[in-house]
């Protein structure tokens, strides 16, 4: 699975010399952070609409949908940042011996 977002990863960072004309990553870019986490908040508000169907239709396909659409953004916004999306996967492997309460705590603890 990680392939998937290395790959991606690889392909968000070629894009951000791209023209704007021909690049919806580059064109983001040059729009600037703001304008990307506006997409992002656009891609979560979408995915909770979605998720709230789906729990009633039984259909999930919208909210897969949706969720991708807020991942791509979220790498792009990670991205312009200078992250890739392995630093997400190395948080993620992190947390596997940690139980959710337990990390909660240690942010805390960090601050």
């Amino acid at each position: 699975m990680s392939d998937v977002l290395t790959q991606l990863g690889d392909i968000l960072e070629q894009r951000k010399t791209a023209t704007t004309e021909k690049s919806y990553v580059a064109s983001l870019h040059a729009k600037g952070l703001n304008k990307i986490l506006e997409k992002v908040g656009e891609e979560a508000t979408e995915t909770i609409l979605a998720a709230k169907d789906a729990e009633v239709s039984g259909d999930n396909s919208d909210v897969v949908y949706e969720t991708a659409d807020l991942w791509f953004h979220s790498l792009v916004a990670l991205s312009h940042l200078g992250e890739r999306p392995e630093a997400v996967i190395n948080e993620l492997a992190r947390r596997f011996d940690m139980s959710g309460l337990e990390e909660k705590a240690s942010r805390s603890e960090q601050k």
